[in-house]
């Protein structure tokens, strides 16, 4: 008896590009290298998609899907209180190989991006939308509109350092840079 192949989705080779992406930068997401990866032809990706750039779009669809609309849904839905809202999203560089994993398809994205205009533009509305819900995040929290984007701003711009930096001192000075940070988030400026 002869054992079947699993039956691939769209969904495996996106995962398989996005494993390259991270492992070895968009230049090696080549169709050949995928199928042989995933043990195919090259017929079953033209199964599923019209091209390489077909493909390509669609990682960025998936990676803006995971890490930018799903995450932002389930952080409006996981509390009412702006404050702890607030501290969930302080927290996402920190939670683990999720976040180490996260982190490092983001960081392929971007390199990606600072060469092809397609990435470019996935990661300038994901950064879009990441910034208009901290901006929601402090408009709750009783900030003016224009204050409220500008924290939002910096508050952004620290989770991603975290999640660049994240070998940075040790766990215990992680954890106090996150502390100093919500709480410097949510207080007024003087004057």
């Amino acid at each position: 008896m002869t054992a079947t192949r699993p039956t691939l989705t769209p969904d495996s080779w996106i995962e398989a590009a996005t494993a390259v992406l991270v492992d070895q930068g968009i230049d090696h997401v080549r169709v050949d290298q995928l199928a042989g990866q995933l043990g195919v032809t090259r017929g079953s990706f033209y199964w599923h998609f019209r091209d390489r750039e077909d493909l390509l779009r669609r990682v960025l669809q998936a990676w803006a899907e995971r890490s930018t609309a799903r995450l932002t849904r389930r952080l409006e839905s996981a509390r009412d209180d702006p404050r702890e809202q607030l501290r969930d999203v302080i927290s996402l560089p920190f939670r683990g190989r999720a976040a180490a994993k996260a982190a490092r398809i983001e960081l392929a994205i971007r390199a990606w991006a600072r060469r092809d205009d397609m990435a470019r533009q996935a990661v300038d509305e994901a950064d879009a939308s990441r910034i208009a819900y901290h901006a929601e995040v402090f408009g709750a929290l009783g900030f003016a509109a224009a204050e409220a984007r500008m924290r939002a701003f910096v508050l952004y711009s620290y989770e991603v350092a975290e999640s660049l930096l994240h070998r940075q001192g040790t766990a215990a000075e992680r954890q106090a840079r996150r502390l100093f940070v919500e709480r410097l988030m949510q207080q007024p400026l003087a004057g």
